[in-house]
């Protein structure tokens, strides 16, 4: 080859643009995937954040036994239902993919009757996030997501 080739050659703009989008792509997609990732992330934590903090307002408010009659019906289980699918009755599809009763923590077992400071409710929960399709291989089930609140036990 001739020097007027080899500088023809490296003056000649054709195709550049594409050989540009074709390296600058996978970076740009990549990044892009990789923050909707991190939004569904922080998405699943503020559902799990929401319903732990329900259920422990919920909890905090039951009113005990009194001669025998309940002033408001609740229960534990039902704190727990509230705090993975929104209602009392546990019907319909988890706040969080994956998130099931049995990781739900509902403390104490019963509330005392009298709101004193030391009366304390604690309602923790800890589930494993649930990726998309695209990222679950590379991150498999190693991230937890958990949360804990503690409220002053008020009655109703």
């Amino acid at each position: 080859m001739s020097a007027r080739t080899i500088r023809r050659f490296f003056k000649d703009q054709d195709g550049v643009v594409l050989v540009e989008a074709f390296l600058a792509l996978p970076v740009l997609l990549l990044l892009t995937i990789g923050i909707l990732e991190f939004g569904t992330m922080m998405w699943q934590r503020q559902q799990l954040q929401v319903g732990v903090r329900d259920a422990a307002r919920y909890w905090s408010r039951c009113r005990p036994l009194e001669n025998g009659a309940a002033f408001m019906p609740c229960s534990r289980a039902q704190a727990i239902n509230i705090a993975v699918f929104g209602n009392p009755d546990g019907n319909g599809n988890p706040r969080v993919p994956g998130w099931t009763t049995a990781e739900v923590t509902v403390a104490p077992e019963a509330p005392s009757g009298s709101p004193l400071a030391t009366d304390l409710v604690t309602v923790s929960a800890l589930t494993t996030y649930q990726g998309s399709p695209l990222f679950g291989a590379v991150l498999g089930n190693n991230i937890n997501i958990g949360y804990r609140t503690t409220m002053r036990y008020i009655g109703w």
